[in-house]
């Protein structure tokens, strides 16, 4: 099952690569000397095996890394609302965000696994949430708090009717969630295209000015974040029974972080249409 994350669908390729379970037949040693009776041997073939050189990756590890990514979004988030002087605020915010866009991109691509990259990526993506949350908390006061509260309520809310087979994931479900996610995508883009050129007085297609099209779009928005949640869960999953390498667990992390974030954004950018 191929998951909407782009980290996450590359995944299952390589995790047969790294599969811990295909281990290679142990040498016998010097001497004749045989290992005892039962030990490293193929309960179908009677064949021994060499002890696995690598870990298998579990869930509880994607947990753990997603935690810790969080962990690092939280506090460099703090750094870019309460230590950033305001002069340099927006500055550092814009230089942050095109890092964490680029770092995503590489991360996303070349499935790099390193534990510092992709920290990296979460303490960028931590500057640029920072000042933007900052910013919409001045002008509308707890806003903050309600989008955190709801990203959080929205993520474990489809891991509970994950576990409990509420939503099962099809390859037809798939289909249509990947679908739907590459129709807002490609909206946005064509938005973002006409707002440069001054379309609407720059709102384009207005997607994002405020009005009733902007508070529909960014419903379906975060209908579609919440459903992919849901390939994600069933992708992570599948690695873990499939005996991917340990390392994975890192970018099964980041490609969960990616979707909190993106999740993040739209329920706080909606929450501002309903204050105005």
């Amino acid at each position: 099952m191929k998951s909407s994350n782009p980290v996450l669908s590359r995944l299952a390729d390589r995790s047969a690569q790294h599969a811990t379970f295909q281990r290679a037949p142990a040498q016998q040693p010097y001497g004749g000397y045989q290992a005892p009776a039962g030990y490293g041997q193929s309960p179908e073939y009677g064949q021994s095996y060499a002890p696995s050189s690598t870990e298998r990756m579990t869930v509880d590890d994607v947990v753990v890394r997603t935690v810790a990514m969080l962990a690092v979004v939280g506090i460099f988030g703090a750094i870019g609302w309460f230590v950033l002087p305001a002069s340099i605020a927006t500055g550092v915010a814009i230089v942050a965000a095109m890092a964490g866009l680029v770092l995503g991109l590489v991360i996303s691509f070349a499935g790099i696994t390193n534990p510092a990259l992709i920290l990296t990526y979460a303490a960028a993506e931590g500057l640029f949430l920072g000042v933007i949350s900052q910013a919409f908390e001045s002008a509308y006061p707890g806003i903050v708090v309600q989008a955190v509260a709801a990203t959080f309520a929205v993520f474990f809310g489809m891991a509970a009717l994950y576990k409990f087979k509420v939503i099962r994931v099809t390859p037809t479900f798939a289909k249509w969630v990947i679908g739907a996610l590459i129709g807002v995508t490609v909206l946005m883009l064509v938005n973002f295209a006409l707002a440069i050129f001054n379309v609407n007085d720059g709102t384009g297609l207005g997607l994002r000015s405020g009005g009733g099209i902007a508070i529909i779009f960014s419903l379906v928005c975060i209908g579609i974040a919440a459903l992919t949640f849901a390939l994600d869960f069933k992708q992570i999953e599948d690695l873990a029974n499939a005996g991917a390498d340990k390392k994975y667990a890192w970018l099964s992390a980041f490609g969960i972080v990616v979707g909190l974030v993106w999740l993040y954004l739209e329920i706080l950018r909606l929450l501002s249409y309903f204050r105005n």
